[in-house]
């Protein structure tokens, strides 16, 4: 383990992590903190009712530059990223040439700067920055910044508590994203997050990093939250876990994401394997990610088979767990479209045995993020 430690990258929150007393595990490469003495239940539960922060600093963050970058993306995603206004961000896919997810990120054109600002997941930011980098080789430059760090303050009280050290941060609506000072740190903060709660993100250099979270550590209604309630959490809200719930083995269809295709793009066709998504858009793709919830207490976890009632295995579970706020296990995974109506009974494979569950529309917890204010 002392080997393993030594090669792990560490956040600039590390020595906070360490000092707060959470407990530390190998993840996408870095050292970070699966939980505080809090425990998993309470800072789950805490997010939903106040707010809690979360070290994302792992994830890796880059500018693209160049004539225009907007359109030079677009040969990577489906998503409309030339009609981004100032001032707004997107969710989008990166897509390999089979039209597979590659991996799915947040994109921002913030106001007066014409590079716009990237957020890739943390296990695969080297291979995502390569290949945009090789794929827009003369038509745009990225530029990684691992010299940021990044915060996400999470729950209904984050507006009220980051607005304590941005002034004004309160005004910002969903998916709107603007450069502020936070804590006298200049800082790019965007409306945004991935628990399904109101919140925000908070990109600054990463000297400021420990001050900053301090800071907001500081405010009754903040406690620092660590990598197994963010998982509870993004679960509840029926988002996928790249490397679980989506992969270069899913297309867009099939994992239900065919909001985040533009459409424009659509009727374009100008995006990776246009021809073969469209085609599975109209006529169907032979499976579909659904939301789960077994009918009993037991939680039916990541590769568990599911069959239909005859015992034929129609599917899998891609994340499964207990969900706090409900009180009870749900699941997300992949069934043959024919099993993917909401309502339909199926079985989890759970050691062997059998456990009743049925489909049922996702989220298990609905969002509320501030829209519009």
């Amino acid at each position: 383990m002392a080997e393993q430690d030594q090669t792990l990258k560490q956040t600039p929150l590390h020595a906070l992590h360490v000092a707060l007393g959470a407990r530390m595990v190998p993840f996408a490469g870095y050292d970070m903190p699966v939980q505080y003495p809090a425990g998993v239940l309470k800072e789950h539960l805490h997010t939903r009712e106040k707010a809690g922060l979360f070290d994302v600093s792992h994830m890796g963050q880059a500018f693209l530059s160049g004539d225009d970058p907007a359109r030079a993306l677009e040969r990577l995603t489906p998503a409309d990223v030339a009609g981004l206004n100032e001032g707004r961000q997107r969710y989008g896919l990166l897509l390999n040439e089979r039209g597979t997810i590659r991996d799915d990120f947040m994109f921002s054109r913030l106001l007066g700067e014409s590079a716009l600002y990237l957020v890739v997941n943390a296990g695969t930011k080297d291979g995502d920055f390569a290949y945009i980098a090789e794929q827009l080789d003369g038509i745009a430059t990225l530029e990684p910044r691992p010299d940021r760090a990044l915060l996400a303050l999470q729950g209904p009280a984050a507006a009220a508590v980051l607005a304590r050290h941005a002034p004004g941060i309160d005004r910002l609506s969903f998916m709107k994203v603007v450069r502020a000072t936070v804590a006298g740190a200049p800082a790019i903060v965007s409306r945004s997050g991935y628990t399904g709660e109101d919140g925000f993100e908070i990109s600054i250099d990463a000297i400021h990093a420990e001050r900053v979270a301090n800071a907001l550590l500081g405010e009754p209604e903040v406690l620092p939250i660590g990598l197994g309630a963010r998982d509870s959490l993004r679960l509840e809200a029926g988002l996928c876990l790249y490397g679980h719930d989506i992969d270069e083995t899913t297309d867009p269809v099939e994992a239900n994401l065919v909001w985040s295709i533009a459409k424009r793009r659509k009727i374009a066709k100008d995006f990776p394997a246009a021809e073969a998504i469209m085609d599975r858009l109209f006529h169907g793709a032979p499976r579909k990610r659904v939301g789960i919830r077994p009918d009993g207490r037991a939680p039916a976890r990541e590769g568990a088979e599911i069959a239909d009632k005859s015992g034929r295995v129609i599917g899998k579970i891609t994340s499964g767990g207990f969900g706090p706020s409900l009180n009870a296990p749900i699941a997300m995974g992949y069934v043959e479209t024919a099993f993917a109506g909401d309502g339909t009974e199926l079985d989890l494979i759970v050691r062997g045995k059998p456990l009743a569950a049925r489909v049922v529309p996702l989220p298990f917890v609905p969002h509320r993020y501030r829209r519009a204010l």
